[in-house]
């Protein structure tokens, strides 16, 4: 496993349109995903043990969002054939259990991780509501380990300003998780 951290935030990058099939059978994009006051865009993956640490919290963050306008996307871009635990039907069986209040999708041909440069599950691409990039930063700083009892909500707190202000914090840890699988590269 490599763990790796995005960039931080480029303010004001306009967020990349897609069209992807999500677990419930409906295709998703920006227009039809997009909350009153912003929308998270995140990618993340079945079995990273990065995204597995934070699944609950992250599931209770996102549905807490709703109630400031904020709404959320889940993409699973890996390589699901040398990946099989992020298959189509295990995110089917992964949004059932946790009870996933956002759709989740599958970026089966990696355009749209490659567009947003996303690096890493969990990677965070907190938007307003004009699609500017506001947050790229961590979901907390507890990583894989067991949050302290006074564990800062950074995702949460930035896009709840987000909501407040249109603006994100200027301050911004970068997130950390496990690469995003690509698919292998053919040999020439």
């Amino acid at each position: 496993m490599v763990s790796l951290n995005p960039p931080v935030c480029n303010f004001g990058q306009r967020a990349t349109d897609f069209n992807l099939l999500g677990v419930d059978g409906n295709r998703y994009n920006l227009a039809n995903s997009m909350g009153k006051n912003g929308l998270l865009v995140m990618f993340i993956s079945n079995h990273c043990p990065y995204v597995k640490a934070i699944k609950p919290r992250l599931v209770a963050d996102c549905h807490e969002l709703l109630q400031y306008g904020i709404n959320t996307i889940a993409i699973q871009s890996n390589d699901t054939e040398n990946y099989p635990d992020d298959s189509y039907e295990r995110m089917r069986e992964e949004a059932k259990l946790f009870n996933f209040s956002f759709p989740y999708v599958l970026d089966d041909t990696q355009e749209v991780a490659k567009a947003y440069g996303a690096v890493c599950t969990p990677d965070f691409f907190g938007f307003n509501a004009k699609l500017e990039l506001q947050y790229r930063g961590r979901f907390d700083a507890a990583g894989r380990g067991e949050p302290p009892v006074d564990n800062p909500r950074d995702l949460f707190h930035a896009m709840k300003l987000i909501a407040e202000t249109q603006k994100g914090p200027q301050h911004q840890a970068p997130s950390i998780g496990c690469s995003i699988k690509w698919f292998p590269q053919e040999s020439i």
